[in-house]
Formats: C-alpha cells, sequence, structure tokens
C-alpha cells in the first residue's frame, strides 16, 4: 500500500525531573504558575510525529513517505531516515529557518510537561499533496502539524476522494470545535487518546457515540490501560503488550499508530492491527527517545506471539522480509 505520512518532523531534548509535578502544582493557585523544574539530565533525539511514525513503520517492512517541512539542520536526520527504510524525498527543507523542536520534562510518575517550537514546520501550510505527489496514494496520515496545514491536507483529501485518518493528538488544543469537526468529515478514521477524546467531545458539542456515527473507524488510546477500537457500532478492547521495563513514554503513542497502520494497510483484523500497535507501543516505551528501539521481523513476530494469537496472519510479514532479504 502506498502510504504517505504529513505531519511534524522534529529533534526532541528529553528531560527527566527527580521529583513529581503535582507535589508542586497547588490547587488555588493554578491561575498564577510560576514553576521551574531542575532536571537531572537531557538528550537530544529524532524525533516529530510523522517521523516516529514512519521509522516504527519501516521497522515492520514498509517504506513509507514522509511529507512535512524542515530547517537547514536536518541533513544528518535525513540520512537516518534513509537508513532505516522511510523515503524522504517527499520532505521540503527550508534554508531560512530551524527544524522544529520539542521539549519534554517527564517526572517519576511518568507525567510530562512539554513545549513544541514550530520553526520550520509552520512553512507546512503552504505545501500540498499535489505539490509533493505525481501519483495519488492509497492511504494519507494527517498527524499534528502547522493547524493550518492540517486544515488545508483534509480538505485536500475530501476534494479529490483520498482516504485519509486523521490524527490531530497534541493539536486539539490549538483547533476550535468547527475546525476539529471540518477535519474529521469525511476522514476513515480518527485516533486519539482518552485526554483528547474527551476535549475535542467538549469542544464540537459531540458525544464518543456521536463520534463513532461519523467515522468508520475511532481509536482511543489510554496509556497503561490500552486502547479501544470502535468500528460500526463493535467496541474492540486492546490490552497493553506487558514491558520488560519502561524508560520514557515519548513516542509510544506514535508507534502504536504505525503498527496499527500497518495492520490496516495490509487488511488485517483491526483487532489484530491493534494489538501490533500495542507490541510497538512497549518496544518505544522500553527506550529513552522516539526512535532508538529496534527489532528485526522475525524478533516482533516471535514476541508477539507470546502474548497474542495472530491466526498465522503475521507470517506474511516474514515471507516478505525473506524477500527483500534474498533480493539485497
Amino acid at each position: 500500500m502506498n502510504v504517505i505520512l504529513t505531519g511534524s518532523i522534529a529533534y526532541d531534548y528529553l528531560m527527566r525531573f527527580p521529583g513529581r509535578f503535582s507535589e508542586h502544582l497547588l490547587g488555588d493557585q493554578l491561575h498564577q504558575v510560576s514553576l521551574s523544574f531542575l532536571v537531572e539530565d537531557m538528550t537530544k533525539h529524532w524525533g516529530g510525529v510523522a517521523a516516529n511514525i514512519a521509522y516504527t513503520m519501516a521497522l515492520l517492512g514498509m517504506r513509507p513517505r514522509l511529507m512535512g517541512t524542515v530547517g537547514r539542520d536536518f541533513g544528518d536526520y535525513r540520512a537516518w531516515l534513509e537508513s532505516v527504510g522511510v523515503d524522504t524525498s517527499t520532505v521540503r527543507q527550508i534554508d531560512d529557518v530551524f527544524t522544529a523542536s520539542f521539549f519534554a520534562n517527564t517526572d517519576l510518575d511518568n507525567n510530562q510537561i512539554a513545549s513544541f517550537y514550530s520553526g520550520a514546520m509552520a512553512y507546512a501550510r503552504d505545501y500540498r499533496l499535489k505539490d509533493a505527489l505525481d501519483t495519488d496514494p492509497d492511504l494519507v496520515i494527517i498527524s499534528p502539524n502547522d493547524p493550518q496545514a492540517m486544515l488545508n491536507l483534509a480538505a485536500e483529501c475530501r476534494e479529490r476522494g483520498l482516504k485519509f485518518i486523521y490524527d490531530p493528538s497534541q493539536q486539539v488544543p490549538r483547533l476550535n470545535g468547527d475546525e476539529l469537526l471540518q477535519s474529521m468529515e469525511g476522514a476513515y478514521a480518527m485516533i486519539v487518546n482518552g485526554y483528547e477524546a474527551e476535549i475535542i467531545s467538549k469542544k464540537t458539542g459531540k458525544s464518543i457515540d456521536a463520534l463513532c456515527d461519523e467515522l468508520e473507524i475511532l481509536v482511543i488510546t489510554h496509556g497503561g490501560k490500552g486502547s479501544t477500537i470502535y468500528h460500526q457500532g463493535e467496541q474492540i478492547s486492546i490490552p497493553v503488550f506487558p514491558p520488560k521495563e519502561i524508560k520514557d513514554p515519548t513516542g509510544g503513542g506514535d508507534a502504536y499508530r504505525a503498527g496499527l497502520i500497518r495492520g490496516i494497510a495490509a487488511g488485517w483484523p483491526l483487532k489484530l492491527a491493534g494489538q501490533c500497535g500495542a507490541l510497538c507501543a512497549t518496544y518505544a516505551l522500553e527506550h529513552v527517545g522516539t526512535q532508538n528501539h529496534r527489532f528485526t521481523i522475525e524478533e516482533f513476530v516471535a514476541r508477539f506471539r507470546t502474548q497474542f494469537d495472530d491466526e498465522g496472519l503475521l507470517s506474511s510479514l516474514l515471507e516478505m522480509d525473506s524477500v527483500t532479504t534474498a533480493q539485497r
């Protein structure tokens, strides 16, 4: 399947606070918060939602195309993505600015306080699918990006009759109810976490049941409680794949999306697609950074089968991998 991933491409600066944010947030003083947290360490990683999803999809044997805008400091990052199998030919470089950056501070309970510098991402509003592609893709993923770019891409997909998945996640606070409704109109699926789902429901005035009626597929992730896939009146509960340890929560949701989309692209049952997403999320949680987890297809399938029953469907990944290896 020809999949194009649109959205943020960024550098991640990840910090660890050796305490709990909740101990420093006073309920009666939230209207005038002024806090500074002394962190013990900081690491820099490749990041950005679209790039993170593309990375894990490449580990699963696909060659997704990545579409977004980056700055003059993207050279090493481009080489990294190409080395793992991501097609960056549709990434547009803007030499006047730096690539977007994400700054996340995580406490002992794995709660996060984060900020995002848009940088070159602000130019994404002027970059359309028609500018990047010669042929229509089979599936477009609209992940967090410049807000106007997300609106433009959803409108373009509707105008051209392109199948798309809407994944607003971190941009939900920036989008109003009308913009959210407008963007999800005509979407094949929408993926959000539980908190974002509640915010969308509040902003649009639509209950979760009402949102399900307007989407073929609605996926809501619940962190350590797994995820739920709503499809044509059915509710599919996906448990968490047990991690060996959790080193950092950043990127778990992006990896989940990669596994889910890989399953959708393969035409697998949604339950299996969700379970693949759960295992991908666990691989990410076991590492610091969003693109530091690695696995071979054989390792992925073997580990998957220790917890879930794929009824042999994942063997297709092994067969594809064997063909690819033989061609090299």
